[in-house]
């Protein structure tokens, strides 16, 4: 037993790389450990266990995470660190890859196995090195209570895990399975945890939420969820990420309209725009089929903000199907995009098509699209001067009487950001009404309408 109360003493640092699914099972698995009585550091040096939640989606996300890994293997050597446990979607693919060529490395968790944590630090602590996986059908259901570490305003909540599409250039399907919901009632009961702590946004993520609840309950859910999270006190924002168009339905799109906590705002992932190259990545959308239900989004819900992500350069693309989709971003002017160049992975039908692109031009390309998108962000940054918002307070601008805060058209982390000049005092999580009055590029400046709220 006094052995037992040491080690909860130990300080763990957590380095959690990707997207904001990981950064959800970080969440968990920090809930796990704190319910165990461990502490938490920021700082590698005071670390006695750490922790690296990895991503491997594409190249650059692959060698940030080798590199963090390294970066900390010095520590296990030579610091205090005692374990080193890597987790996540890079330990899925190259467990056993990193067990040899990092002996520094203790555990692995895969990514159906990261409720396994604080098993993990115990065998690591005893001096075990090993891999804990599940078959990826399993999904995870922690019973500790999450801690959030976003600021404590906004969270996000993962409604499902898994993939079932199988596009052409993806390996999410083969590191974390089929679709899986996560169970309404657990959803709402984690939602409303999370309220009573002080969250006022909700940000609903998973590979895909839009087919939310058609393996569970036989039928496309999420807009019963919506309806059920909606009712919860506390909440303010509740913003949905990451819809497959192709599967936006009717009484989604009424139950963003009817409900008014929920953001005029959606993520529309729909990587490209030319039918031949559409068909390749193995897309279910068609050029047509995009301009109609992005067409249908904004006659029904006029005030939407649109997010969309392109690939730049997949293979066989050509420089006539590249300004295809610069036509087509002009025309449909979303109001966020981003752009990532074609990564080749392998084990994926893409990689092992012909014709791959050169990275010059993909990054040529990737620059034009972003240099396109910058002329219509700006135009539509400037059609929001004069017009007064809700706003939600981020932070105090340091040294300053200013504050950054975010629209509902702004997701953390990836849109744009809304300075306000004010001596007034606020508090992050407050809601604003603010009258814009400048734009900058992609962000935008405004000035109190009224008191906060």
């Amino acid at each position: 037993m006094p052995e037992r109360i040491r080690e909860n003493r130990m300080k763990i640092m957590f380095v959690s790389l990707g997207c904001d699914k990981n950064l959800a099972d970080s969440e968990e698995m920090i809930g796990l450990l704190s319910s165990r009585g461990y502490s938490f550091t920021d700082d590698e040096a005071e670390a006695d266990i750490i922790v690296i939640n990895t991503c491997c989606f594409i190249n650059d996300a692959k060698e940030e995470s080798v590199q963090a890994i390294l970066e900390m293997a010095e520590y296990r050597k030579s610091g205090k660190c005692r374990a080193l446990i890597v987790a996540g979607c890079m330990a899925q693919r190259y467990r056993r890859e990193i067990l040899d060529e990092i002996p520094e490395v203790d555990m692995v968790l895969g990514t159906t196995a990261y409720d396994r944590i604080a098993e993990a630090v115990d065998q690591a602590l005893a001096g075990e090195r090993g891999v804990e996986t599940e078959e990826l059908s399993r999904l995870p259901l922690p019973d500790a209570k999450r801690v959030v570490t976003t600021g404590g305003h906004y969270a996000y909540l993962k409604i499902a895990e898994g993939c079932d599409k199988h596009c052409t250039y993806c390996i999410i399907p083969k590191l974390r399975g089929s679709y899986r919901s996560v169970p309404m009632e657990r959803l709402i009961a984690q939602a409303e945890e999370l309220a009573s702590q002080g969250v006022k946004e909700l940000i609903l993520v998973a590979q895909e939420t839009t087919l939310y609840g058609a393996d569970l309950y036989g039928a496309k859910s999420l807009h019963l969820l919506l309806e059920a999270l909606c009712r919860i006190s506390g909440l303010r924002w509740i913003r949905i990420l990451y819809c497959y168009p192709e599967e936006i339905y009717d009484e989604l799109i009424e139950t963003i309209v009817r409900e008014p906590k929920i953001c005029h705002y959606l993520d529309l992932p729909i990587q490209h725009a030319s039918d031949a190259v559409l068909k390749r990545m193995g897309r279910r959308t068609t050029k047509a089929d995009l301009i109609r239900i992005v067409g249908r989004l904004r006659e029904a819900i006029p005030d939407i903000m649109l997010r969309t992500t392109l690939i730049a350069g997949f293979p066989g693309e050509t420089q006539e199907q590249h300004e295809e989709l610069m036509e087509f971003i002009d025309e449909l002017e979303f109001d966020r995009l981003g752009v990532f160049t074609y990564s080749q992975e392998e084990d994926t039908p893409a990689a092992a098509m012909p014709d791959q692109i050169d990275e010059k031009t993909k990054l040529e390309w990737q620059e034009e699209l972003m240099e396109l998108q910058q002329e219509i962000a700006f135009d539509h940054a400037q059609e929001m001067v004069g017009r007064t918002v809700t706003a939600m307070i981020e932070g105090q601008v340091a040294d300053e009487n200013a504050y950054v805060a975010r629209t509902y058209g702004d997701a953390p982390n990836v849109d744009g950001l809304l300075f306000i000049h004010t001596d007034e005092t606020l508090m992050s999580g407050d809601f604003a009404r603010v009258r814009i009055t400048g734009a900058a590029e992609y962000d935008l400046i405004g000035e109190l309408a009224e008191e906060a709220g």
